[in-house]
This record gives structure tokens, sequence and C-alpha cells, in this order.
């Protein structure tokens, strides 16, 4: 008998001992289970804008872990090592309960949790785990995904999740043909996303290659539909089985000014010496300034989320 797995939008039908595409679930007696639950193969204290997240409070610290696993095989995957099949059996991990993630998180004075650098989708089941007991420690939760989520496991993890970055990576031709995936869940989980007032920020990494000035026009005008208003465009750099040109800096400015001209009310460069400061939406006054290695400082410009020139109030969440 076949067991659907509703971890992901594939829902892989799995007949006893198969697994799905993610390689890590499986049926096992009739009960689909996560052959690496509790095994954490990559954990570190991060800064928040390395998820990235730029609007929800911006400088602080949060404890990021990843389990093993994804469900897309993306040629140009920036962690295949802890994501990609032919590496499963290389990473055996640590095992922690996720009791141990919230106690190191408070440990280290870290307001949040991240699960993140491979794809929570699908080791879910724990991340559940780990987020409950965060709330329940008052900690915030952030969830950096791929975003092809099914129905039912958006709806279960959206009251779960503070902050989401979900990464758009093209459009479809372009999740068909390097991703072995689809933009229709992603889109629609974004749409989920915005509609339920949990944060939300999108990840597109831009490579000359595919991400033409068109693409890159639709990609702005599907997010603006949906109501995105903070998109990170990220250059490319040839990574895992992906070989194209590096996206140039020159490439990546006039990217970020198709996505302002068609609406998108905050682009931010990431990979880039490009500017990252906030503005203003409405009076274009900097808000937060950021340099380099330096942490975000706010200006006393931005007082409780208030633009104090124009009285506009800017997306996220930020320090009183």
């Amino acid at each position: 008998m076949k067991i659907t797995c509703d971890f992901c939008w594939r829902l892989c039908a799995l007949s006893e001992g198969q697994t799905g595409v993610c390689s890590v679930r499986q049926n096992q007696g009739g009960r689909v289970v996560t052959l690496t639950r509790g095994r954490v193969v990559a954990l570190a204290v991060d800064k928040v804008e390395k998820k990235p997240l730029s609007h929800f409070y911006p400088g602080h610290r949060t404890l990021s872990f990843a389990l093993f696993g994804c469900n897309f095989s993306c040629s140009f995957c920036q962690n295949y090592t802890i994501s990609q099949q032919e590496f499963f059996t290389e990473r055996e991990g640590t095992v922690m309960e996720p009791a141990e993630l919230v106690r190191v998180a408070l440990t280290h004075n870290t307001p949040s949790i991240s699960f993140t650098y491979s794809e929570p989708l699908v080791w879910q089941d724990y991340l559940a785990d780990v987020a409950r007991l965060a709330k329940e420690a008052g900690l915030l939760t952030i969830m950096v995904t791929n975003g092809s989520f099914s129905e039912t496991s958006i709806a279960r993890l959206i009251p779960l999740i503070d902050a989401f970055n979900v990464d758009l990576k093209g459009d479809e031709a372009f999740y068909r043909q390097v991703c072995h995936g689809s933009a229709e869940p992603v889109l629609a989980s974004i749409a989920a996303i915005v509609e339920s007032g949990r944060h939300l920020e999108v990840t597109t990494m831009v490579c000359q290659k595919h991400h033409t000035p068109a693409v890159m026009e639709t990609l702005a005008s599907e997010l603006l539909e949906r109501g995105v208003q903070v998109w990170h465009l990220s250059r490319y750099f040839p990574h895992y089985q992906s070989h194209a040109e590096s996206t140039s800096e020159q490439y990546l400015a006039q990217m970020i000014e198709i996505a302002r001209q068609k609406g998108i009310r905050h682009v931010y460069p990431g990979n880039s010496s490009l500017d990252s400061t906030t503005y203003c939406p409405e009076c274009h006054s900097p808000l937060i300034i950021r340099r380099g290695m330096q942490g975000p400082q706010s200006t006393p410009l931005l007082q409780n989320g208030i633009c104090q020139r124009c009285s506009a109030p800017l997306y996220g969440h930020f320090p009183a």
C-alpha cells in the first residue's frame, strides 16, 4: 500500500521501503518517516542579514541549523554537500533533541532560531518540534526555504514561523530545466504567506545566462501582484554542477533597477558591494545604513518603524 508524503508539493506516493525525491522521507511499515530526524549537519550563529532578512529586527543574531535533504536538485546549489542525494551517506550529523537546540539558542543569547542551509520542508516534522519549544521559550522562528510547500504543509507551518525567506529561483522554464521543480507552488506559497501577515522576504540568485531582463520583469510583476515588498537579488557564482559565467556587479545593478521600476519597494543586492541601504519608500530618506561587514545602523529618521521625515511606515519588524 502506498502512503503519500504531504511535506511538499510533489506529494510523493511511497510504497513500503521507498524513499521520496528528497532522499530523506521513507515509507516504513505504512508510516512515512524522516531518515535524518534529529541529525544536525550544520549549526552556527549568524547575523539575521545572512538569511537574508533586512527588515526583521536588523542586526540581531540567530541560531541557524540544518538537517540533511532537499526536494530540488539545482545544478547551482550553494549547499550541495548537505542537500543533494549523492552526499547523504557522507553526512551523518550530530544527533540533537529539539530542546537541546533551544538551550543552545538561549545560551548564546540569540533571539531567534533559523531553519536554513538545506531545505527545511523535507524535515519539517523536526522543525515543528523545535519551533514549538522555541516559542514557549520566547524565541522567534525563521524559515529559509525554496517555498515548494504543499497546501497542507503551508497551513501547518505558517502558525509556527515568524519570518520567512522564500527563494524564487526563476521562471517556470528555469525551474523545469535547472532545478527539476516548478515555480507554481512557490508563487502560491508566497501569496499564502503574504495573506497570513507573516513577515516575508524573497530571494533570487541572478545568473546572466538565465535571468534576462524580460525574465526579471516577469518575476517582479508576479511578486508585486502577490504583495511582496522586499526582494533580495544575489550575484551568481559557479558552484556544484553549474559553470556559467559569474554575474557582474553591473548586470546585477541593472536587474535591481528593473525590479524597482516595476514597483518592488525594497530591493537589495546580495554577494555584492552595491548599496544596500534601506530607504523610506515614500520620501527616500536613508533609514538603515549598511556598509561592508559592519552591522546595520538605523538613522535617527527611523523610530519604531516609522520614517520621521514623512511619517511613512516601513515594512517589517524593528527594535523599539
